[in-house]
């Protein structure tokens, strides 16, 4: 086909998500099906400063989709954030003959996608964190596999503090958001869960949910703390001074972001890495691909960071039900 779009660079940007590698896939092998070169841009906008890239063949990508982590690697780059270092960006697409950029990864992926619109650069963003924290999409790349992998973790956990009669606090990931604890949560049967959108009354919280459980029978109990709400270490000792109980802190930190992604991310990361190339290939720039009630759609990237995404609300009355709360306002 006759394509004004023939070569497209691909990055992976900030923390690594389980299926990243199977957006890089998809995005290379959607390039070969209409005619396009990719080349793969190491080391996030970093490596785009500094002209680290590979072209990605067919033989390069195969077999990306059941590896956990990022063949492209990732890192930080305080040069991007000022215009020199855009500057040199911008530089090494043109350098590279780049008609386009793919990136995947969070919020500040998508910041720096929008800098290199803003310098003419045609750019397409992918949204891929563990956190599911990007408002304009209901679900990221790396959430299933990162809830999956905390359930499998505690499920563990729960059966040694079961046979010592103990009180185990987890902190599981979540810098600002506690979706993936509140999920984790439910899934596990948690006691309490702890997450940064909700005001923290400890003793309601925490003890009387404590106390309940013993009276009526239970012996262990598991505390889920997403790390935004702060040390999962001071939750314990709070836990300890009110209880006496034998209180133990387990923090799963980034063994939540490896591993073979699930099924889920696996399909998910497939069908935003196809349609951020075709995206590009139809003429559009400056997007986000997006999943919205099961279906692929794509938001200008400026509106997507306006957006807030709040908790889901029913996940969290369906949580404190279970651990017998009244819901909060």
């Amino acid at each position: 086909m006759g394509n004004a779009i023939r070569r497209i660079g691909v990055l992976t940007s900030g923390g690594d998500a389980p299926g990243m590698n199977a957006a890089i896939r998809a995005a290379a092998r959607t390039c070969f099906h209409l005619g396009i070169e990719c080349v793969g841009i190491r080391r996030g906008f970093n490596g785009l400063i500094n002209g680290d890239d590979e072209v990605l063949n067919y033989s390069r990508v195969s077999g990306l989709t059941r590896m956990g982590g990022t063949m492209l690697y990732s890192a930080r780059s305080a040069e991007f954030r000022t215009e020199a270092g855009i500057e040199k960006a911008v530089n090494t697409c043109k350098l590279l003959g780049l008609d386009g950029i793919v990136g995947i990864g969070g919020d500040g992926t998508f910041r720096g996608l929008h800098d290199l619109a803003d310098h003419g650069i045609a750019v397409i963003g992918v949204p891929g964190t563990i956190d599911n924290d990007i408002a304009c999409s209901s679900y990221t790349i790396g959430y299933d596999t990162a809830c999956n992998t905390a359930v499998e973790c505690i499920d563990k956990l729960q059966d040694t503090m079961q046979s010592h009669e103990r009180c185990s606090v987890v902190e599981v990931m979540g810098h600002r958001a506690g979706h993936l604890a509140l999920y984790v949560g439910l899934a596990c049967g948690a006691t309490a869960v702890l997450i940064p959108e909700k005001p923290v009354n400890f003793e309601e919280d925490v003890i009387e949910p404590i106390r309940r459980a013993r009276l009526s029978g239970r012996t262990h109990f598991m505390i889920i703390v997403a790390e935004g709400v702060g040390s999962s270490y001071d939750v314990a000792n709070k836990i300890k001074e009110a209880t006496a109980l034998d209180t133990r802190v387990t923090v799963l930190g980034h063994i939540q972001r490896g591993g073979a992604p699930s099924a889920r991310d696996r399909v998910t990361a497939t069908h935003m890495g196809y349609s951020a190339v075709m995206l590009l290939a139809s003429g559009k720039t400056d997007r986000v691909v997006c999943m919205q009630d099961d279906k692929y759609i794509d938001y200008d990237i400026t509106e997507a960071l306006s957006m807030k995404k709040g908790l889901d609300e029913d996940k969290y009355t369906v949580m404190r039900t279970m651990i017998g709360q009244h819901n909060k306002v």
